[in-house]
């Protein structure tokens, strides 16, 4: 029979989703693997959608989105980010997922680098590798507080380099980038005239430090990813999108109509109603967030564990180097089978998260709780 490309075999499975599959076998779960909210949609957002389903508003839109959200969506850019664009450089899209790997088709040719951060989300490798281009990661460690450094990455850029993803607030160490990080990175993407993808899904929820977009600084190399997934809790409904420079709506139409033609048209009325209507619910979350991180970081205290304190998103990076023996992967399966708790290994995020874990801290509290009492105290 043909055979399948090596580009395409040099794709990595997700280590999160092993975790999750492994889980969905099993009885009696504490589930803290998987960056999925615990609050509900609000109401408002939930009746939007729910009457555009009954009004039959189920029609192809156009490929950019339908144009009350990509203008509210530029509202809002303009209002909370700083960065002043127009409707026509907002391309809606079925969650950060996809927005991703639009933005990296557009600037990325097969052979092409990317710096990507390391550890970093899974689909910064997963992305590049489905487009014949070669994610390059950039190390992130403890001692320099999880944060990049311009001069390290000088050190990475070679004739093929053409972007770097940048994540702030990051999935999975809950760093956010002081502004004056911020306008390092830019001013290092600026010196080798680079690309900046920025990842911004978690913007929402910051805790003591502003979230600063590096399109406010220099939107004319930003494309920006951002998603209604985690701040509405809308992570099934797949809302995100795209936010480019000034960019030929052709190119962009050529490109969604390749990989998606449109967004569903009611999940796109439900983000309608989730820029425009009360924000309450994202103002519960946060503190939802915040409070259980606090509670968690006191247990960890408590127990003698070492992580890292998150400024951002709802994740804990916690350091088991001491009990996981060099192979975290193994040891979080482990776990699973023999505690009933998922967490997701560092090594899924790269190289540099050996003998970390990941957990979601937007579960409810007791089982948060209850999954940190049953990780392994340290010797």
């Amino acid at each position: 029979m043909p055979s399948y490309t090596p580009n395409a075999l040099a794709v990595p499975e997700s280590g999160i989703r092993r975790i999750l599959e492994i889980a969905l076998t099993l009885d009696d779960i504490i589930a803290l693997a998987v960056g999925e909210p615990d609050l509900p949609v609000a109401p408002h957002v939930l009746e939007a959608g729910s009457a555009a389903w009954l009004a039959d508003d189920t029609r192809y839109t156009g490929n950019g989105g339908i144009p009350e959200l990509r203008s509210a969506i530029a509202t809002k850019l303009r209002r909370d980010n700083g960065v002043d664009v127009g409707a026509d450089q907002v391309w809606v899209t079925p969650g950060a997922t996809e927005a991703l790997y639009l933005a990296l088709g557009l600037i990325l040719a097969p052979g092409d680098e990317v710096l990507i951060p390391d550890p970093g989300y899974t689909t910064f490798t997963m992305a590049p590798r489905m487009q014949f281009a070669v994610p390059v990661p950039y190390r992130l460690d403890a001692e320099h507080a999880f944060l990049p450094r311009a001069a390290d990455l000088d050190a990475l850029v070679t004739p093929r380099t053409r972007a770097i993803i940048l994540n702030s607030p990051s999935n999975p160490l809950g760093v956010v980038f002081p502004e004056e990080v911020v306008r390092e990175l830019v001013g290092f993407a600026q010196r080798h005239d680079l690309w900046i993808v920025s990842d911004e899904v978690y913007e929402a929820f910051t805790y003591g430090l502003p979230h600063v977009s590096p399109a406010s600084i220099d939107p004319s190399r930003v494309l920006t990813v951002q998603s209604f997934s985690k701040t509405y809790a809308l992570t099934g409904g797949r809302v995100g999108y795209l936010v480019t420079p000034p960019t030929p709506a052709s190119l962009l139409r050529s490109f969604q109509e390749a990989l998606i033609s449109c967004v569903n048209s009611p999940a796109q009325r439900a983000a309608v109603a989730a820029l425009q209507g009360p924000q309450d619910a994202v103002t519960a979350a946060a503190a939802h967030y915040r409070e259980n991180l606090r509670a968690a970081t006191a247990l960890l205290d408590e127990r003698g564990i070492r992580y890292r304190e998150p400024d951002g998103a709802f994740y804990l990076w916690i350091d088991l180097s001491y009990a996981t023996g060099g192979d975290v992967t193994g040891w979080a399966e482990r776990f699973l089978l023999e505690r009933r708790v998922s967490v997701a290994p560092g090594s899924a995020f790269g190289a540099a998260g050996e003998g970390w874990i990941r957990v979601c801290a937007a579960a409810s509290r007791e089982d948060l709780l209850e999954g940190l009492r049953r990780l392994p105290s340290p010797a």
